[in-house]
């Protein structure tokens, strides 16, 4: 019986994978020189803590998690986003009494959501986040949402739109909830089971919804910028003077809500706008979740970040049509011809790999011809033929690939040589 990947998964094969760590490697480069460090958490973690963290009204929480009873008993959840771990583990681990503050962490690893899979949207997809504890200066605000836009157009995408919103704090948000509930609770039958179920627990959600986003009220809600109070206000607009400071422009979007209950003040996202990328336009979003950690047993620590899929990187970048410089090629493919030869091969094509060089050789046994074939299909830049008539004389032939230039060598010297033709 054949064994097939389950629904919603992928596998990234060699050929792909590269550009997988092409994104991940500039991504992490950019971290660093924003001064983000890495952290890596459990794949999965105590139920309890998506509960608490991510919010029971959310899609996430009431459809998507995968949970299960390890053999103790405990209830454990698969990731499905990686802000509530990273707190998690920022509370756990004190990291609020560190000397340098903010504390400003990035991620990356598999996440885990039982969603209908669609183009650009698995079950287990990978995630890429940044979060920064323990700030509640506008500025740094401004800086996570540079740091997601350098992300994106340092690796060539143009068409990109950043919209973003004020959710207000929490005299604000109740202000606008009370507001929300007078708004649809007449007419709260003809919206969805959800909606209905969020209307007093978390109306602003219902804003969020997907089935009924045509609804007549949805274009009528009240819109939370008209509740924020002066704090609020204040700094809403700070964040748009730092942004505008930076020369990143933006759109407020005053229905942008983002599905996650932690979200307070700043909310943002970053959508393509490239032709055929698909109904679903968001690359990225993120946003302020003030007094998240404190829900999870931590003190107070404001804090920001964002998470994008790479899977969605991917197709932005395909709709635009952007190649990644990936897959260029190898050094060196070195040929050995008769036994002698070989054997002496196998030594000589270790040294180069530990001198820097990224090379190859034939272990099937094939013909001269086919070895070439072979150093062609994978890029060589050079070609390196060893003979037994070469060995005995200490010599080896260099054949440049891209212009056909034959060049014999010592032995003793073809390492240097190489390196020098390469270019260090």
């Amino acid at each position: 019986m054949a064994m097939n990947i389950p629904r919603g998964t992928q596998d990234i094969l060699p050929g792909e994978s590269e550009k997988w760590q092409y994104i991940e490697g500039k991504a992490r480069e950019l971290c660093s020189r924003f001064q983000y460090q890495e952290i890596r958490t459990p794949i999965f973690e105590h139920t309890e803590l998506f509960l608490r963290g991510v919010g029971d009204t959310t899609d996430i929480v009431q459809k998507e998690m995968y949970t299960f009873e390890d053999r103790g008993g405990r209830s454990l959840t698969l990731r499905p986003e990686g802000t509530a771990p990273t707190v998690r583990s920022f509370v756990e681990n004190k990291m609020h009494g560190n000397a340098n503050q903010p504390v400003k962490l990035y991620y990356t690893g598999p996440m885990f959501r039982y969603e209908r899979p669609q183009a650009g949207r698995f079950r287990q997809f990978v995630q890429f986040g940044v979060e920064a504890l323990g700030s509640s200066d506008p500025a740094i605000d401004a800086e996570v949402i540079a740091l997601a836009m350098s992300i994106y157009t340092e690796l060539g995408l143009k068409k990109l739109k950043l919209v973003i919103n004020s959710l207000g704090d929490k005299e604000s948000r109740n202000s606008h909830r009370e507001a929300l509930i007078a708004h649809f609770k007449p007419r709260i039958g003809e919206f969805c089971s959800d909606c209905q179920n969020r209307l007093e627990k978390n109306p602003m959600r219902i804003l969020d919804c997907k089935k009924d986003r045509e609804h007549e009220l949805m274009q009528t809600a009240p819109s939370i910028l008209d509740f924020l109070n002066e704090d609020s206000k204040k700094y809403f607009e700070k964040v748009q003077q730092y942004l505008a400071d930076v020369s990143i422009d933006f759109t407020v979007d005053p229905n942008l809500v983002r599905g996650l209950d932690y979200y307070n003040h700043t909310a943002f996202e970053i959508m393509s706008d490239a032709e055929g990328f698909g109904a679903i336009t968001t690359l990225c979003g993120g946003g302020r979740y003030n007094g998240l950690t404190e829900e999870i047993g931590g003190p107070e620590a404001p804090g920001i970040g964002f998470a994008f899929s790479i899977e969605r990187f991917l197709s932005a970048l395909e709709a635009e049509g952007i190649k990644l410089p990936v897959n260029e090629g190898i050094d060196c493919y070195l040929v050995a011809l008769g036994e002698e030869a070989k054997d002496y091969s196998v030594g000589l094509l270790h040294k180069l790999r530990m001198a820097g060089i990224s090379a190859e050789r034939d272990y099937l046994d094939r013909k001269i011809k086919t070895q070439f074939k072979a150093a062609d299909r994978m890029n060589a830049k050079y070609v390196a033929v060893l003979g037994e008539d070469e060995l005995k004389a200490g010599k080896i032939n260099v054949k440049s690939m891209e212009t056909g230039d034959q060049t014999e060598v010592s032995l003793d010297s073809f390492i240097d040589q190489l390196k020098e033709l390469i270019g260090g």
